[in-house]
């Protein structure tokens, strides 16, 4: 039994030697991280900021009816381009016309009317000059005249409204343009004011909308100021299949104010479209050439980490610990990107093993793989 006691004991000993020496194994800290870093310079570089933008006519509108009827001719091929006063509809004008010879005729019988109040009026200022009449009767005779002209003004200003209907029932292009496609047939029963017959607009040039960030508004201010010459490329769009648009365009204006909600303003390019390529209502990207000469920090693409729609680098600290930043990041050229802020020149960010990065880590720099 002793023996066996003395035994259990040696083993247990053991057992307890072993686990604690496996345990501070276990404590032992890990070796720091190697990371290859890229020390950040700035460079001057010729690119291109990319802005989501629209086609927008310069000049458009819907063409509606003014007064109620049916169609009764429509004067163009849809799609073409109309001169200004075309004829483009006709609306069934046989009420409005027979509103307006009932309207000249109630004019022709206020004209008579003004005639004869005329001509007793004066019959009675020549009685009155003698004593031969009534005050009572002149004054009387004064008093029709005037109405006889009140009622002459409101048949001519009838005649007018009326005429106006008349002309109405024709509808012709404001302006010189394309029309659209027709959203009535002959026979179609309009109101007045409410249905959209069709729409004409311009479209050479054609306007581009986009919006900037209110950082950018001076820039693009000095930019507006510029006097441009025939050739001058720094306004481009791209086509909504990737091409280029080969003519240039210029800033026809920028909006009053920036929005508050938004922080952006909006500007509008234009541009000249003899070939009819460009169309309203198509999407493309406007391609601003910066400005060379402006030095820039450019970072490589692998050291961005994208988190929620926001891009940080891991930047070197005091004592080898890693920093996350967050930046701003503009265009990207080759195998770089531009950051506009979040990190300064000659900062070290890590683009070797990103992935293995968390804010506040000691790493060990190693020579960045090519």
């Amino acid at each position: 039994m002793r023996h066996t006691i003395l035994y259990s004991l040696f083993i247990l000993s053991f057992v307890f030697v072993s686990c604690g020496a496996d345990k501070s194994k276990q404590q032992a800290p890990p070796p720091p991280p190697s990371v290859g870093v890229y020390e950040v310079h700035s460079g001057s570089s010729t690119y291109f900021d990319l802005f989501p933008a629209n086609m927008i006519a310069v000049n458009q509108v819907d063409i509606r009816a003014q007064v109620s009827g049916s169609i009764t001719g429509i004067y163009f091929k849809e799609g073409q381009q109309v001169s200004k006063g075309q004829k483009l509809y006709s609306i069934d004008e046989q009420l409005y016309n027979a509103n307006y010879q009932q309207a000249q005729a109630n004019l022709n019988v206020a004209k008579a009317n003004l005639a004869k109040a005329q001509q007793d009026a004066d019959r009675y200022n020549d009685l009155a000059k003698h004593d031969a009449i009534a005050t009572q009767v002149l004054d009387h005779a004064l008093a029709d005249l005037q109405a006889s002209k009140m009622q002459l003004e409101a048949a001519k200003a009838n005649v007018n409204s009326v005429q106006t209907n008349v002309r109405y029932a024709t509808i012709n292009a404001p302006f010189t343009g394309t029309i659209g496609i027709s959203q009535v047939k002959l026979g179609t029963a309009v109101t007045a004011g409410t249905m959209v017959l069709n729409t004409v607009s311009t479209d050479d040039p054609i306007a581009v909308d986009f919006a900037v960030n209110e950082k950018d508004l001076y820039r693009f201010t000095q930019l507006q100021q510029k006097v441009y010459t025939a050739k001058d490329s720094l306004f481009t769009i791209q086509l909504p299949d990737g091409s280029i648009y080969p003519e240039p365009g210029k800033i026809s204006f920028i909006d009053r104010a920036v929005d508050p909600q938004t922080a952006t303003i909006k500007l509008r390019l234009e541009f000249t479209n003899s070939k009819h390529l460009l169309k309203p209502g198509m999407s493309c990207n406007v391609r601003i050439k910066n400005n060379g000469n402006t030095d820039q920090l450019l970072v490589p693409m692998k050291a961005l980490m994208e988190q929620m729609g926001e891009y940080f680098v891991f930047v070197i600290g005091d004592s080898s610990k890693v920093i996350q930043k967050r930046v701003n990041t503009g265009a990207i050229i080759n195998d770089k990107i531009v950051v506009k802020d979040g990190i300064s020149e000659n900062d070290k960010v890590v683009i070797d093993g990103v992935q293995k990065m968390k804010d506040g880590i000691v790493v060990k720099v190693v020579p960045s793989k090519k």
